[in-house]
């Protein structure tokens, strides 16, 4: 029976920018005002954070009523509504969003666009709370489609001014191919100057094309919550490849590797290295002698941390920002 020689890594995998801000939010809070910190859903979809931040005094909630009067609150790394930031807002909560600044980047054009008239065609998947947050921007005129006969059944009330946004954790083919779809329905359609879809989803689907024909078997790690995992296994397997996704190494199964020489190895945007490191010692014990990288995009993406979190170093005091100066007009 032949067993697995060769672990290929995909490069880039694991942490994106965004993730690591909305970790180090929860942690700092931790860190400077002590246990509990509450955060609304989440912070990233990652079994293994989540539990390691809980046992670090974080507690996760989808109701702001559960929530005790000023308690801080983090808000996570998929963003929130409006509705849930005016009630976070009324209930006296000492805030933190964790919002990654590229869901964040919609949010913002949404309410621009909204301001001139336009109504909003989004392309995501129902009840992810990015998708949430960001129809939530508007209490009307956003319209979500989930795939290309979705399209067709879209009524908005006006098609003067209708541009497209996109959850920012799709496939890049599939939402390439849905917009296509809208474009055709709709030729006046306004997009994104910049595509919504992160690059650090962009990045690790580019890797698993390079990487899936090189190898027998591609393995995920990453989360079932996960839409960036989910769409690396899919991915994987359209292109013809044996996938699977394991939230841990405790789930890998033996049986997969019967008959695979060598396996492809990435992670999505929230599952941490230590994962993927034992992944490859679980994949070792079952025959693979040897680890190589592939070449791949390095990413040097960092995201600056909101006011009040902000520790230097050094000295572990907190960084007092200063105020920006207001010229005469108050600019």
């Amino acid at each position: 029976m032949q067993t697995p020689q060769e672990i290929l890594l995909a490069e880039p995998r694991g942490f994106c920018a965004g993730v690591d801000r909305a970790i180090e939010i929860v942690e700092r809070a931790l860190q400077k005002f002590g246990r509990p910190i509450y955060v609304r859903h989440e912070i990233v979809h990652n079994t293994y954070v989540v539990n390691d931040l809980k046992e670090k005094g974080a507690i996760f909630i989808e109701d702001l009523a559960d929530v005790p009067p000023g308690a801080t609150l983090v808000f996570s790394a998929h963003g929130v509504s409006k509705a849930v930031q005016e009630e976070a807002v009324a209930r006296g909560f000492s805030i933190f969003d964790a919002t990654c600044p590229l869901v964040s980047k919609v949010h913002v054009e949404v309410a621009k666009l909204a301001k001139e008239g336009y109504e909003f065609i989004m392309i995501g998947h129902k009840g992810h709370p990015e998708v949430e947050g960001t129809m939530g921007q508007l209490d009307h005129g956003i319209h979500l489609v989930e795939d290309v006969e979705d399209v067709a059944h879209v009524q908005p009330g006006q098609t003067a001014k209708l541009a497209v946004v996109t959850q920012t954790t799709l496939s890049v083919d599939d939402a390439a191919e849905i917009s296509a779809a809208v474009r055709a329905r709709f030729p006046q359609v306004r997009e994104p100057k910049h595509q919504d879809i992160c690059y650090a989803t962009q990045n690790r689907q580019d890797a698993v094309k390079v990487l899936s024909p090189q190898v027998d078997l591609v393995i995920v790690v990453g989360s079932p919550t996960s839409s960036n995992s989910n769409r690396l296994r899919e991915l994987a397997a359209k292109l013809g490849t044996t996938a699977y996704m394991v939230d841990s190494a405790e789930e890998l199964q033996a049986e997969w590797f019967t008959g695979v020489a060598r396996v492809g190895l990435t992670a999505g945007a929230s599952a941490p290295e230590i994962l993927v490191r034992q992944v490859i010692d679980r994949i070792k014990a079952l025959g693979a002698v040897s680890v190589r990288s592939m070449n791949g995009i390095e990413e040097t993406i960092k995201f600056p941390l909101p006011k009040g979190l902000k520790i230097d170093a050094a000295t572990g005091f907190e960084i007092k920002e200063r105020q920006p100066e207001t010229g005469p007009a108050g600019h």
